[in-house]
């Protein structure tokens, strides 16, 4: 897979964290077959495949997920005809739909949904002034930066309250709607791709989630002066001290694609966007749907 198997002809790959996900649905389907015969083997067939299809029709998963089950099988029964020269081809007894060709409005974020992203995320975990609230907002606001950098009320200092309002994650999300970031790319950003004197992340084939050619994607204004300020700030914070990631979780981790959904719907949340009944995910920052 991540040699071959994308396209075995012209000897291209996978991304390291498609080929990650598609080795772990496949050891559950391993495990689904080794469960229903009593013994364990390596010998799967399309019949072992259509019961595994007709195990998770049962199941109650988004069918975008079934799909990716879907897709892992296919994986195998490709391996065993390019690697292992096996005549098999599987056509599934049952189909699930393929979620990049499903999307539906409440799937998109429309313009102004994006706008609105773009507001919450600037003031995201703002908190106010030191000087400029009461004693006794302050102890309300203690208590919420309390929570947020999990360490007790009475150790916070006048320099946590400052280092509260930081552009990490203003940044973060403004560059996401503006390059269409996936969470991968989110985790893979680095320092050396930022190019604000020409307002565009540069990012090198080698380093592309895709592969794919050196991919340069242009900056809105506003974007690019957000990310300046990141940059700035982010000199200051120890932790990125000899790192090149472009940003860390508070544990000094790149955010991954669990992370960056908690931080794409809090800020949703804070747009006042609706999660109840539309599905959101961090990948609709890469589907626009204009109003008509």
């Amino acid at each position: 897979m991540l040699a071959l198997g994308k396209n075995p002809d012209k000897a291209t790959g996978y991304s390291h964290s498609i080929v990650k996900n598609r080795m772990n649905r496949l050891d559950i389907f391993y495990r689904f077959v080794w469960d229903r015969r009593g013994r364990f083997t390596q010998e799967l067939g399309t019949d072992e495949a259509d019961a595994w299809m007709r195990h998770l029709a049962t199941e109650e998963m988004k069918e975008s997920t079934k799909n990716h089950y879907r897709k892992s099988v296919k994986t195998l029964f490709k391996w065993k005809r390019e690697a292992r020269n096996k005549d098999v081809e599987w056509e599934p007894e049952i189909e699930y739909s393929d979620p990049s060709t499903t999307y539906t409005p409440r799937n998109y974020l429309t313009k102004e949904d994006r706008r609105k992203m773009r507001e919450a995320a600037m003031e995201y975990g703002g908190v106010p002034h030191y000087d400029s609230v009461t004693p006794e907002e302050r102890s309300r606001w203690k208590t919420y930066l309390s929570q947020r950098l999990q360490k007790p009320k009475d150790e916070i200092t006048m320099k946590d309250w400052e280092k509260a309002n930081f552009f990490k994650y203003t940044s973060m999300i403004h560059v996401a709607l503006d390059a269409s970031l996936r969470p991968i790319e989110i985790k893979q950003s680095n320092l050396h791709w930022v190019d604000t004197e020409n307002g565009v992340p540069r990012i090198p084939r080698e380093e592309s989630s895709k592969n794919r050619e050196n991919w340069i994607v242009a900056l809105k204004e506003e974007t690019t002066s957000i990310l300046k300020r990141w940059l700035d700030e982010r000199e200051t914070r120890e932790k990125y001290d000899g790192r090149d990631a472009l940003w860390l979780t508070m544990y000094g981790n790149r955010y991954n694609k669990d992370s960056f959904r908690d931080v794409f719907r809090k800020i949703a949340k804070e747009a006042n966007l609706d999660l109840e009944n539309r599905d959101l995910t961090p990948y609709s920052i890469r589907h626009r749907l204009r109003p008509t």
